[in-house]
């Protein structure tokens, strides 16, 4: 496996899986879905014959749930579903040295649930949400073994490029697929013959007016859902780049007998002894720094676009606007912080990052104009593409060398992004219940930042030197 190190073509090919799977990330997870869930949820819960106006409620197992409230439950389930079950999977990933079997795993069933949500609607309202949790634990599943592979493709010092770098694509890749997805949406009368349909319409009774407009509507809802097919095929098939590139290391490969789900627990156990030795503080900082501050920088990447349409009353194409500058932007911050990082260290190049996150939460608080917005959104990507990066590469460096569990320590670090998403979100929302105000709630989120400012500063020393 070492002669394998730093292959330029083994480096592309797994950069491409960021590119591959990226686009979920920006356009069901931010862009495209969640407002044609709002849609079709709000259409359903009319159709159940409750009220027309907000809040619109779905009932659930005899309970009433408002839909924004079950989109968060699902969102929150599926990457609770990627906490529970990587730690075991990872073990067995280590064990059996088959990381790259369970990429494909999940890998496959998030695109397939991506692509199958073509077929949601008010009627099939829940089954479209139960395939959203399945494509958040495919998407969240997949990169615990991706992010693995880290030190078995690159030496350390090549860690932080390597990580730039595909974070870099991912941006890229997501950015052009949601790029041709909207133009496609909010052109669909270049690409779909409406007339067609209008004058059918027509033909059985509805005014020509009417008909037009229904069939314009109707070509719409089919480009969005065309959308998330485009996601799954794109997720799919770029991915075949990184499957047929990768190699496993399958020396030392562990005759696993009897229960393989109980091996898989006894492997992760193993790391979590590792982590809790007294001469690893370094990796239990670094993991409690790392989980705070994601609890900042995940709700303010999932609530942006909200704070944005709630806060400053700004259309969906600013707030799409909104979410290209950020990408686009990340590119160059994650390679900005990738070479800062070479001048100071990682340690210092995170800590850095991490005050001006403390900074954006407070002109957050007082931002009033979509141009300002813009401004902050600007600084957003910035730090957003570096931090990701930063954070995955410094990661990889503290895994002891001679470990061959690779898979599990990163189930710890994926592990703590997503329990970060859930607590993060979560404290969001009782803050709004509470405040009644979505400016205090971001000027809160200050304290996770500061709480993973303290934990990584107090990471003095590193492997001989101070970083």
């Amino acid at each position: 496996m070492k002669k394998e190190l730093n292959n330029p073509k083994v480096i592309r090919a797994w950069t491409m899986y960021d590119w591959a799977n990226s686009v979920f990330s920006l356009t069901i997870a931010t862009a495209i879905f969640p407002p044609f869930y709002e849609s079709v949820s709000k259409a359903a819960s009319i159709a159940q014959g409750n009220s027309v106006n907000a809040p619109y409620y779905l009932d659930i197992l005899g309970y009433k749930i408002v839909n924004t409230a079950l989109y968060s439950y699902a969102l929150s389930l599926g990457f609770l579903l990627v906490a529970f079950s990587s730690p075991i999977l990872s073990g067995i990933a280590d064990a059996r040295k088959n990381k790259k079997f369970f990429m494909q795993l999940f890998c496959y069933l998030g695109s397939l649930s991506c692509i199958l949500m073509y077929f949601m609607s008010p009627e099939t309202v829940y089954i479209g949400i139960l395939l959203f949790v399945l494509s958040l634990f495919g998407f969240g599943g997949s990169l615990v073994f991706y992010n693995a592979f880290l030190p078995e493709i690159a030496t350390e010092d090549k860690y932080d490029e390597v990580s730039a770098k595909g974070f870099s694509m991912g941006y890229i890749g997501s950015v052009i697929l949601l790029v041709i997805n909207l133009l496609v949406i909010l052109k669909h009368d270049l690409f779909f013959p409406y007339h067609t349909k209008a004058y059918e319409l027509n033909a059985a009774g509805m005014n020509m007016t009417e008909a037009i407009q229904t069939a314009k509507s109707y070509y719409e809802v089919l480009a969005i859902k065309l959308s998330f097919v485009m996601v799954g095929l794109w997720w799919a098939g770029f991915a075949q780049i990184t499957f047929r590139n990768l190699k496993e290391d399958k020396s030392n490969v562990l005759n696993i007998e009897g229960n393989i789900f109980h091996k898989g627990f006894t492997e992760i156990k193993k790391v979590y002894k590792e982590i809790m030795l007294p001469h690893n503080n370094r990796m239990r900082n670094y993991l409690l720094g790392y989980l705070f501050s994601s609890m900042g920088v995940q709700t303010v990447m999932y609530v942006a676009s909200l704070f944005g349409s709630q806060e400053l009353k700004m259309e969906t194409s600013e707030l799409i606007l909104t979410i290209l500058i950020i990408q686009i932007i990340a590119i160059g911050g994650a390679y900005m912080f990738s070479k800062i990082s070479g001048l100071i260290g990682n340690i210092y190049t995170i800590l850095i990052m991490l005050v001006i996150w403390i900074g954006i939460t407070v002109a957050a608080y007082m931002v009033s104009s979509s141009e300002q917005f813009y401004a902050l959104a600007v600084v957003v990507g910035i730090v957003m593409g570096g931090i990701q990066s930063m954070f995955r590469s410094t990661f990889a460096k503290l895994i002891p060398e001679e470990s061959n569990e690779t898979a599990s320590y990163f189930s710890f670090f994926d592990v703590s992004e997503k329990i970060a998403i859930v607590l993060g979100t979560l404290v969001y929302g009782i803050l709004i219940d509470i405040t009644g105000n979505m400016r205090t709630s971001v000027l809160a989120l200050m304290l996770f930042f500061l709480v993973g400012l303290f934990f990584i500063s107090r990471i003095k020393n590193f492997k001989g030197q101070t970083i």
